[in-house]
């Protein structure tokens, strides 16, 4: 809610990821992600973890003409997601890719992608 009063439904509840005990929105985590001017978009799962549980897992696609370190950028991102989430949201791992794949819809399949990224 902001201060004016209005709600805003940014994503659903079911797609949370279980890290060490805490439901974290994959959602959430996304839209920290993307207000990095380097990401046209991303997409998050939970990457299967043996202490945690699961850890979040970024795809990220670039835009067009970035030209910057994976390492300086995942360092970045990695900043923004502590800052506007916490810590315990942060991750060690993004996949930068070329595209993200979306339903007819337009929406995230979210168990398609934790599939590949869990084997």
């Amino acid at each position: 809610m902001d201060e004016e009063g209005y709600l805003y439904v940014m994503s659903r509840v079911d797609d949370v990821i279980n890290v060490a005990g805490h439901r974290i929105s994959a959602g959430a985590i996304e839209e920290a992600v993307l207000s990095h001017m380097a990401v046209a978009d991303c997409a998050v799962v939970g990457q299967e973890d043996r202490l945690k549980g699961h850890v979040p897992l970024a795809l990220c696609v670039l835009k067009n003409g970035i030209d910057v370190e994976e390492e300086q950028l995942l360092e970045e991102i990695v900043a923004r997601v502590r800052e506007e989430i916490g810590p315990v949201a942060a991750f060690r791992k993004v996949v930068f890719v070329k595209q993200i794949p979306k339903t007819r819809s337009g929406k995230i399949p979210r168990s398609a992608l934790a599939s590949l990224v869990n084997g």
